[in-house]
């Protein structure tokens, strides 16, 4: 989420964000074009030519060819983008560990102490 939030290049935010929306509706577009094409291709074995049938057999196969590699291809940039935000934008946070020697307003003195060396205060 960090990632979508980035003020970063909002052409990759603008990519993921095109593809997502393509990806929703080509699926089910693409789900409903080869079962109708199967669809035809039974009828027109059963009823009439196979030339037909064999046909719209392949124009399935070319479709679900042409997604899946659309897909692969798409998930694959998007992760390799993803990666090397993470790897050139990286979040540290120090977490102090709490201690059971240590009663809670000590500790509560030491998370202070972290606070203020993070706002460049000395500590005295």
């Amino acid at each position: 989420m960090q990632w979508l939030r980035n003020p970063g290049p909002q052409h990759e935010k603008r990519t993921l964000f095109g593809d997502m929306v393509c990806f929703l509706f080509i699926t089910p577009l693409a789900t409903i074009s080869g079962w109708l094409c199967l669809r035809g291709a039974v009828d027109h074995l059963h009823f009439s030519s196979r030339l037909e049938a064999v046909g719209l057999i392949a124009l399935t196969v070319a479709l679900f060819t042409i997604y899946l590699f659309w897909t692969l291809v798409s998930f694959r940039y998007h992760c390799r983008l993803y990666n090397e935000w993470r790897r050139t934008n990286q979040r540290v946070m120090l977490l102090i560990p709490k201690s059971a020697n240590i009663p809670s307003n000590q500790q509560s003195l030491l998370g202070l102490q972290s606070l203020k060396r993070n706002s460049k205060e000395t500590i005295v």
